[in-house]
């Protein structure tokens, strides 16, 4: 059965090629029924499984521009990365609204309002301002004051402070750990994307969560933010780190100071961020 199927992605660029993954992804955080896949192993075969995620996903209201089957069968990284941020936002981030706004705008917009009253925590974007920790603390501590002891963090300790909100959501939220201290500490400017739905975890654990019944999916609260499925949430996130880790690693790519990765290869990176959950 398809539900069955291995969610692990070791490489992004063919793990999805036969559209097998993709459907189950698809059919999690949906809890939408695909249509059936088909087990052939010939290319004919994974351009239908893969044409029946793209359809789905079209049929949710999402426009895949120059986005074909062909070309995430054959292992395009470029079409299948603009795919995979394409379901990101479709299925963790859209969905956040405040106000009217833009998803991005709206998400932004909940942390301001929830880390307001905390000094030292100015939230403007999702990089440099998270960089210290105190924006993720603050998050956890305006929920759940009990999990946090806010005042005796140090601005000046950034690596500590994210390290204590990562363990907490981890432990207490299930929020996987997918982001990586030394690396956001370490970086100019930290991985937009790779934040962003980090983020997007705790505004559905906290505000989303309580407008879902325990154990239904539905495409406008997706409960792949509940406890019962932390792989598919983590598979989000590794989809994220990697969008980011490639569109930071183009030649063309502005060169920033203090940033760099941990690994010359893509799917090290993803196994070094995803390793010790398995």
């Amino acid at each position: 059965h398809l539900r069955k199927a291995d969610t692990q992605i070791e490489n992004i660029d063919e793990d999805f090629r036969d559209g097998l993954k993709l459907m189950l992804l698809l059919e999690v955080i949906s809890g939408d029924r695909l249509p059936k896949p088909e087990r052939g192993k010939m290319r004919v075969h994974k351009i239908n499984n893969v044409n029946k995620a793209l359809n789905f996903i079209a049929s949710k209201g999402v426009k895949l521009v120059s986005i074909g089957a062909e070309e995430i069968v054959d292992g395009n990284t470029k079409m299948t990365l603009g795919m995979i941020w394409t379901i990101i936002l479709r299925f963790a981030i859209q969905d956040i609204s405040v106000e009217e706004t833009s998803a991005k705008e709206g998400l932004l917009l909940w942390c301001q309002r929830k880390t307001a009253p905390y000094k030292n925590v100015n939230v403007q974007n999702f990089h440099i301002s998270w960089k210290d920790g105190l924006a993720f603390n603050a998050l956890i501590h305006r929920h759940r004051p009990e999990l946090i002891e806010y005042n005796n963090l140090r601005k000046d300790d950034p690596v500590t402070n994210l390290n204590n909100a990562f363990e907490v959501a981890e432990k207490y939220l299930d929020i996987p750990k997918m982001l990586d201290a030394e690396d956001i500490v370490n970086s100019a400017r930290p991985d937009e994307k790779a934040i962003m739905t980090y983020v997007s975890s705790f505004y559905h654990a906290f505000s989303g969560a309580q407008k879902v019944p325990q154990g239904r999916l539905c495409p406008s609260h997706c409960n792949v933010f509940q406890p019962e499925h932390p792989p598919l949430m983590r598979l989000l996130f590794q989809m994220a780190v990697f969008v980011s880790w490639w569109l930071g690693n183009q030649p063309s790519a502005r060169s920033t100071a203090g940033s760099k990765s941990r690994s010359g290869l893509p799917t090290e990176l993803l196994k070094r961020r995803a390793g010790a959950r398995r």
